[in-house]
């Protein structure tokens, strides 16, 4: 049995290819980055967006399931199209060649950003009206629309809902928090009281895996994260005991740094900062997935590998 991974050398992609491989898959990789693929073994570059039918079907060739991992994000230089062109159109046309040729499963990593922009506050689960608020999370919701459509006449795809993934090579708010946390600087408490929860690369493959090989059909979308939920403020604090850094948190009230925000014209930043975003994997897990539990003691772990590495 055959496993086409998409994205194969990105956080997530190496992540499941190496999850697949120890639970027996047969797997083909591809990735939009064709210099990063070994020589050795089925190794493929991605189509582009506007490739005739015949380069994704090509693909699907002995195929039996299909983790879409490769996406765009994180780009600063990116506008709207970009997104859009490998988000949600690549998405497409995967998902079209997949469910003509495939028979097994189409798993879209996905993101809650395809649901709630950065400043929402509260539950985040499979209920959750989508409402993207940026061009990341439009595009997000878009590719998981085209791959819905694709498999119109089976329940064999899904969009995998994930929070912000940490694990070596992250980007985005997570690489920069941990930036953060890897300074000598005081930090206000007042500040860092949002909720957030996430999720680490291994347990997002770990849903994958589930994904594959439960027996039931796919439900539209999965919401992961992980079982409990952290204040920025212990994320950071988790990073500096694992560089060995004094904690640091001055309790400075949150309301004259609120006010200094709307005046500076940083109210979005202010709210995107202190919302709480919380995911409930409960129906995840209610189908076998175990969610993480030992998030702290991960986030120290890959910040004491951070500073052994330098």
């Amino acid at each position: 049995m055959k496993v086409l991974v998409t994205g194969a050398t990105g956080l997530i992609g190496r992540k499941v290819v190496d999850r697949l491989r120890q639970a027996k898959f047969d797997i083909r990789i591809v990735s939009r980055y064709p210099e990063r693929l070994s020589p050795v073994g089925d190794a493929l570059p991605m189509p582009g967006a506007g490739s005739p039918d015949e380069a994704f079907l090509a693909l699907m060739r002995d195929v039996t399931h299909v983790v879409h991992c490769a996406a765009l994000n994180n780009d600063r230089n990116a506008g709207e199209a970009d997104y859009r062109a490998v988000n949600a159109t690549l998405t497409g046309r995967l998902a079209k060649a997949a469910a003509e040729c495939a028979g097994g499963r189409f798993i879209y990593l996905s993101s809650i950003r395809a649901v709630a922009g950065p400043s929402f506050s509260g539950t985040i689960d499979e209920a959750t009206p989508p409402a993207p608020q940026c061009a990341y999370g439009r595009s997000k919701r878009e590719g998981e629309i085209a791959m819905l459509e694709a498999y119109a006449k089976r329940a064999d795809a899904t969009a995998l809902r994930l929070p912000p993934v940490y694990g070596e090579g992250m980007k985005g708010n997570m690489a920069a928090l941990m930036r953060l946390a890897d300074t000598a600087l005081p930090l206000p408490a007042g500040v860092l009281t949002g909720v957030r929860s996430l999720i680490s690369r291994e347990s997002a493959a770990g849903a994958v895996l589930e994904l594959l090989n439960r027996p039931r059909p796919l439900r539209p979308a999965y919401v992961a994260g992980n079982a409990s939920p952290l204040a920025i403020s212990e994320i950071i604090t988790a990073f500096r005991q694992g560089f060995g850094r004094p904690r640091r948190l001055v309790p400075v009230p949150a309301l004259p740094l609120r006010l200094a925000a709307a005046l500076l014209g940083k109210k979005a930043s202010w709210q995107a900062l202190t919302a709480t975003q919380i995911c409930d994997p409960s129906l995840l897990a209610s189908e076998g997935w175990t969610p993480e539990t030992d998030t702290l003691e991960r986030l120290r772990e890959l910040a004491r590998r951070t500073s052994q590495a330098r």
